[in-house]
């Protein structure tokens, strides 16, 4: 297992490019189960998400070739099973999204509990309970779910709660079923539009994505035609290295993201005193004299994301006051306080889902471990801004997310290194 080292203090300067968004290609891969034909998935980012799709694909009798650094030619291939294969599935969250465009073309299916981090392990009630309204029937076993689907139907269908993942794997479901769907109180982020609009590049119809409304008229089992897919730039990635530049930036310059997508982030970071600039395609952030305290409440996009939450908290212990942090969305995503407060920090926990952050606080260098894949970058920034030496294990987390971000933070000034941890 790799582990970052870290010796903290540094200035960031310099240029920093965004990669491709994780959230729109993790989705793109599993929608290749629609498809008929190949196409090429361009702008792709080389993380072990994507990686891991690629096996689930290629297990299940695709082809996954590469055409060059970052483009994908995905070629169907005659379907041979209808399982997923647990040691591929189990380690990501998005191995769910295979499943539905799975069992509307196979009618059966078998697959384990999605993996990921420790917050991916949460309840998948919002997908199940959309496929038995289609029409899917589900028994749990010790070891997953068996679906079958003799007819799978268009439905009128209301989230209980947004989600992003499940209103994908609704919608990709919905996109061969005969018959129209609608889902109702669905999640708006701009990656659920990208994935809409090339759908409908290749065949599909759908209508209101980024809205709470989505209607899709199934095709009623004929394959798509595929169409290049460009991965649009991936928000989080851009906002995580601006709330770093508000802490450690001097006109830290981040390109090939778009502003509109950061909005939100952005507003919060002038509110506690970050100097931002923007363009087209780029925002520059330096750091405040003197950070402002302010309170959080995460919400679904497009309000300030739950991702955002664990870095911008690190910004907070440097914030001149007191603080509230309300995490709305997952359980257990403060988790990482006590490693924070161990590292200097002043947070105290309130319940479950909110805490106080009182800064300043100098921070110092520790050794933590990464348990997931936004508080494992959070680790990293608290790691770049404190006292001394931090060692950040379990970085398959921040491998997850986050592509080579110790080599493309070495380009800003940072003194991180990646070292094989050796084990007795």
């Amino acid at each position: 297992m790799a582990q970052f080292v870290i010796q903290g203090g540094k200035t960031l300067q310099g240029t920093i490019a965004v990669r491709g968004s994780k959230n729109h290609a993790t989705k793109v891969f599993p929608a290749s189960l629609l498809f008929e034909t190949s196409f090429v998935v361009a702008n792709t980012p080389l993380i072990e998400d994507i990686f891991r799709g690629h096996d689930l694909l290629r297990d299940l009798g695709f082809k996954v070739t590469s055409k060059d650094e970052r483009s994908f030619e995905v070629t169907p291939g005659a379907l041979k099973k209808n399982e997923l294969t647990r040691d591929i599935a189990e380690r990501i969250r998005t191995s769910i999204l295979f499943v539905g465009p799975l069992l509307a073309r196979r009618k059966k299916v078998f697959f384990p509990h999605p993996g990921g981090c420790v917050i991916g392990k949460r309840p998948i009630d919002l997908f199940l309970d959309g496929w038995q309204a289609m029409g899917a029937r589900i028994k749990q076993t010790p070891t997953g779910y068996a679906m079958t689907a003799q007819t799978l139907r268009g439905i009128d269908y209301t989230f209980r709660k947004p989600s992003h993942t499940a209103t994908e794997s609704l919608m990709m479901t919905a996109v061969l079923v005969k018959g129209r769907t609608v889902l109702r109180n669905a999640a708006c982020e701009i990656e659920i539009v990208a994935l809409a609009d090339f759908l409908n590049k290749s065949g599909s119809r759908i209508s209101g994505a980024g809205t709470p409304t989505i209607t899709i008229e199934g095709t009623g089992g004929t394959l798509l035609k595929g169409t290049e897919c460009t991965i649009i730039p991936d928000r989080l990635d851009a906002g995580t290295l601006a709330i770093l530049g508000a802490l450690a930036g001097n006109n830290m310059r981040i390109t090939h993201c778009n502003p509109d997508h950061l909005s939100v982030l952005i507003a919060h970071l002038r509110a506690v005193g970050a100097r931002i600039q923007q363009g087209e395609d780029w925002i520059a952030v330096s750091k405040a004299k003197t950070l402002k305290p302010l309170d959080i409440k995460t919400k679904e996009y497009p309000g300030f994301v739950t991702d955002y939450q664990a870095p911008f908290t690190v910004l907070l212990t440097q914030a001149q006051g007191q603080s509230l942090v309300f995490e709305t969305i997952f359980e257990g995503r403060l988790n990482y306080i006590e490693d924070l407060n161990r590292m200097g920090a002043n947070i105290i926990p309130c319940d479950p889902h909110r805490v106080i952050v009182i800064g300043p606080t100098p921070l110092h260098g520790r050794q933590v471990e990464s348990p997931d894949l936004r508080a494992g970058l959070a680790f990293v920034i608290a790691g770049l801004i404190a006292k001394g030496e931090s060692r950040i294990g379990n970085v398959y987390q921040i491998d997850r997310g986050y592509e080579k971000i110790d080599e493309r933070l070495r380009k800003l000034g940072a003194d991180i290194r990646r070292i094989e941890e050796v084990t007795s």
